[in-house]
Formats: C-alpha cells, structure tokens, sequence
C-alpha cells in the first residue's frame, strides 16, 4: 500500500522541465561549429595579377608569414594553391611593399583604373556619401580593426571552379580592390580568347573579319581562334564618337587559355623609353600553358 501512495510526476514539474531544457542545450551546444563547417569553402589554384605596380609579402593566412605570394603588374606570377572560405583574405607582410617606378598616379587615373574593378553597386554615392563603404570594402575595414595586415578581401566562385585569376588594385589606406575572374576550363577553353573591357569607356571590337561586337565596362567577349589566331580591330567610345584604337594579330595557341584585357592606364608598364603610352587605352594578354591551363 505504502508503494501506492507515491503519484508519478506530471510533465508539467519543475524536474520535468529542467530535464527537457537540459536536453534542449546539449542539442544546441553542437550548433555553431556545425553552422561554421557549414560556410562556403573551395579549392582552387590562384593566379594573382597587380593592378598597378609588383606587390610583394603577400600571404593567404593571419599572423608571421614570410609573405611568399608576390603580384606581378599586368602579368602572372607564380600560381598558388587555396583551400578555404569563399570569401578569401589576402593579408601583407611588414616587409612588403607595392614597388612603384613612377610618379604617383593623379585621382583621375586612379578613378579610371580602380573603378572598372569596383563590382559593388555605390549606394552610399547615390545616398550623398561617395566616401561611405559598402559591400566588401566595409568588411574589409570592420576585420582590420582585428587584424591590421588584412590588405584585401576576395570573392571567389563558390563552386565549380578549379582555377582563377585575382586582379589586384591599390585603394585607400594600403588596401587593395580584388576583381577575381573565373578561369574555370569549362568557362575558358584552350584555343579561344577571352576579351575583358576593364576600362571606364565602351568598347568595341571585330576578330577575324565577324560582326563587331560592343563592350561596357566589365562585359566579356568569348573568341574562337582561327589558325591558331585571331586578327583583331579595336576602338572605344568617347563621348558620343567612335575612335580607333588599334588593329592587330594575338596568336591564339589550341593548348592554351589567353585573355585579352583592355584597360586605361599611365602605369610606368605601358611606357616606352620617350615616355609614349601607345594608345589611348592599354592591352594586355594574359596566357596559361598547356600544364597550368588543366
């Protein structure tokens, strides 16, 4: 009889309860390295491109680092490979240093070689502020509050790519803008050209006698290659006139991937001995052979 008069204990008691939430906790407690295991990561090989002049004592990760990512201007490097967050941090060494051969650039070259590469929308322009942040460049100034050596943030595809090329400008403060160009095979063949117009003006060109084709700023232009070349005409728009650039031929090699990058540009690069720039707007090619093309 004595065993008959303990009642069971409802669910509503305070014991009940305390055991429900415990158990609540322990599920939860596995929830943020779980949420951080679940954030974009990719594995690439990187090309890294200055924008300007060399940058030296780079490095892909925080703290000491002998910095041994080197950007080349308006050229590859050597590559390197990256495994991590798509959203990738580029920091520089104490001794590393953006090696300049000429005079400071004016504001206006400065406007007409950074913002081709600027892919956020300038809210903070339309709103009054032109010097207000956005988008990436404002996380970059929220992390270096933590850590100073962070140089640049960069955007990588989040999936499906296997190689890239990081185009790398100098912005305010010692930091840099990161233009990041999918160079995945699929999206960029062997035996074709890629053109990029990352000039501030309308481009428009003509490859191998087929219909001229017309570029804004930061559109792309895929070229088949014919004989292993393409025999190119290429102007740009100036106010509401059309004017020449250049005509010329760029061997277009079947085991390679090449890029034709149009920009505007007084870096000391582009010019010759007597000073000349050679055109109104500067070009580059940038190629992979066939082992660093796979």
């Amino acid at each position: 009889m004595a065993a008959n008069t303990k009642s069971s204990r409802s669910a509503g008691s305070p014991r009940r309860r305390s055991n429900i939430i415990l158990a609540l906790l322990l599920l939860l407690l596995p929830a943020a390295p779980l949420l951080h295991a679940q954030e974009p990561t990719v594995s690439m090989r990187l090309d890294f491109v200055a924008w300007g002049d060399a940058i030296t004592g780079l490095s892909l990760k925080a703290g000491p680092s002998k910095g041994g990512v080197t950007a080349l201007p308006f050229r590859y490097s050597t590559p390197v490979m990256y495994s991590g967050a798509a959203l990738m941090e580029i920091y520089k060494s104490a001794g590393g240093s953006a090696k300049s051969t000429g005079p400071a650039p004016s504001a206006e070259d400065l406007a007409n070689e950074l913002s081709p590469l600027i892919v956020e929308e300038p809210k903070a322009a339309a709103e009054g502020d032109p010097k207000a942040k956005t988008g990436l460049a404002l996380e970059l100034a929220k992390r270096r509050k933590k850590e100073p050596t962070l140089v640049a943030l960069a955007q990588l595809p989040a999936s499906g790519c296997r190689r890239a090329t990081v185009l790398l400008a100098p912005a305010d403060g010692g930091t840099y803008t990161a233009y990041v160009i999918d160079d995945d095979p699929s999206k960029l063949p062997v035996g074709q050209m890629r053109v990029h117009n990352l000039s501030p003006l309308p481009i428009a060109i003509r490859c191998n006698g087929k219909e001229k084709k017309e570029l804004q700023t930061r559109e792309t232009f895929l070229v088949p290659a014919q004989n292993q070349q393409i025999i190119y005409e290429i102007g740009y728009k100036l106010g509401r006139e059309w004017k020449m650039q250049e005509n010329n031929i760029i061997p277009v090699r079947s085991n390679e991937q090449t890029q034709m990058i149009v920009l505007k540009s007084n870096n000391p690069y582009f010019m010759s001995s007597d000073g000349s720039s050679g055109g109104f707007l500067q070009i580059i090619t940038l190629r992979r052979g066939p082992a660093a093309a796979q």
